[in-house]
């Protein structure tokens, strides 16, 4: 039997496998295609989806929910508070001082996350203002020390995160310190990137 040559190999695999022989590589920026972040059941690597012909579905590919409850959420929600994209948010992922916030319910959380946030959700945050560095005193929290922290929710759409932000700020959190990534789920998973199912 003869050996098979590469461009004979080439054209089977793309009769095989439609376009996966072919599809162009999915970098998160031109010269980085993927980064590795700390989880809590260890290292997880973010990259995007490889398929070129990948697209939304199910929920995350809805457009039209109705508000309320789910309005086109500001910009940014408090004065002073940093709105960031894709790209600072994978930043902060890798950065050990900076905390991600899925500051969705459980029900959401569940179904996938981004590799490296903790779970802290809006309707629990300002009672919980210790995970994020504040100290517990007398009068509440004393956040001189809070950690950089970074909250997203479901998407553009979504208020959880905008919600939890301000009560952050009205129990003392430093709105300085406060990030807010916009995009949320909706917009990560339509850029393919890495999506983590929680264990448990």
């Amino acid at each position: 039997m003869k050996p098979v040559s590469f461009r004979c190999a080439l054209a089977l695999a793309a009769f095989v496998l439609p376009g996966a022989a072919l599809a162009e590589p999915v970098n998160i920026t031109p010269g980085i295609a993927s980064v590795t972040v700390q989880t809590d059941a260890g290292p997880a690597e973010i990259a995007r989806v490889q398929d070129n012909d990948n697209q939304l579905s199910g929920e995350w590919a809805r457009t039209s929910r109705p508000c309320p409850n789910f309005c086109i959420q500001p910009m940014s929600p408090a004065e002073g508070v940093v709105t960031i994209g894709e790209l600072e948010m994978i930043e902060a992922l890798q950065d050990p001082d900076v905390i991600v916030t899925d500051s969705r319910v459980d029900a959401d959380y569940q179904g996938g996350t981004i590799p490296g946030a903790i779970h802290l959700p809006y309707n629990q945050v300002a009672d919980r203002l210790d995970v994020l560095g504040c100290a517990l005193d007398f009068d509440g929290f004393d956040c001189t020390d809070a950690s950089e922290v970074v909250l997203f929710c479901n998407g553009p759409w979504c208020g959880q995160s905008p919600t939890a932000i301000r009560n952050m700020i009205e129990a003392g959190y430093p709105v300085e310190r406060i990030r807010y990534y916009r995009g949320g789920m909706q917009v990560w998973r339509m850029l393919g990137l890495s999506v983590l199912v929680p264990q448990g």
